[in-house]
């Protein structure tokens, strides 16, 4: 019985997700009239495949798209070296204090981004990277460290000290263990944290908005938001951007959905 209702539920959301995907996709094939003047949820009378056109030349969302490429793989990239370093260190050596280094890390899941807007601004500006690819970057990766340590150490405390003894007692030293042993054996932590700081990357608006004020340095998500002025709002071409820009993020959790699922459980259950 319970486990029908939940059934229910979660068909329910399901439903309501793909509604406001299908509504979204239908809005950006109509002209700004047809999404205006007529029912919205009414199917477009010819599907105006210019929108996308617009959105990708006359608005510039290449460029965009381009920015957010850069700035969310160089993030990534820079994030999860630096966090599986960290879970390493936590994860396979014992030292004072490490379950409290660690409760640190952690405890900067819990914190509301928004409410570091002022510290983070001051510091970028300070070290000279305001409005710099440079500047994104690092503040990018420090913002998702919290998260990306806790899902890769979860998955390094599961591999068996022994494989590691064996290779120092076969003369391997410590970065032979850490790059040939734990990392190949952590890869579905760090596809898992690669994935989610991408994500996050990728979709992220404040601080894109509030570091940057280039134009050729707009994120697609900032670049969205220009769609709309003071005296109008081209609606179609903005849900035509909203569209692409969404598309990355569905065909990146397509193709590592297994690896995500199987990092998020990973140390849940332990024989």
């Amino acid at each position: 019985m319970k486990e029908s209702k939940l059934h229910t539920v979660l068909t329910a959301l399901i439903d309501i997700i793909w509604l406001g995907l299908l509504w979204l996709l239908s809005s950006s094939l109509k002209t700004n009239f047809e999404f205006l003047a007529e029912s919205p949820f009414a199917l477009p009378a010819v599907p105006q495949w210019i929108n996308y056109v617009n959105a990708l030349t006359v608005a510039g969302l290449g460029r965009m798209l381009l920015n957010s490429v850069i700035v969310g793989v160089s993030a990534t990239v820079v994030n999860v070296i630096i966090a599986s370093m960290g879970a390493y260190c936590i994860s396979r050596f014992r030292f004072r204090g490490r379950e409290g280094i660690y409760t640190l890390f952690t405890a900067g899941i819990l914190v509301p981004l928004s409410a570091l807007m002022v510290p983070y601004f001051v510091i970028i500006n300070k070290l000279g990277l305001y409005n710099t690819y440079g500047g994104m970057i690092l503040l990018y990766s420090a913002i998702g460290i919290p998260m990306s340590t806790f899902l890769i150490r979860g998955l390094m405390d599961s591999i068996p000290m022994d494989l590691e003894e064996a290779a120092y007692i076969d003369g391997c030293g410590f970065y032979g263990r850490f790059f040939h042993i734990i990392l190949p054996l952590s890869r579905t932590g760090i596809v898992t944290a690669a994935t989610f700081q991408f994500l996050t990357c990728w979709n992220e608006f404040i601080f894109a908005n509030l570091i940057v004020s280039s134009e050729k340095l707009r994120t697609i998500q900032v670049g969205i938001r220009y769609f709309t002025n003071q005296f109008s709002t081209d609606y179609v071409s903005m849900y035509a951007a909203i569209v692409i820009s969404i598309v990355p993020s569905i065909i990146g959790y397509v193709l590592f959905q297994e690896q995500i699922i199987a990092g998020m459980t990973s140390g849940a259950v332990k024989g």
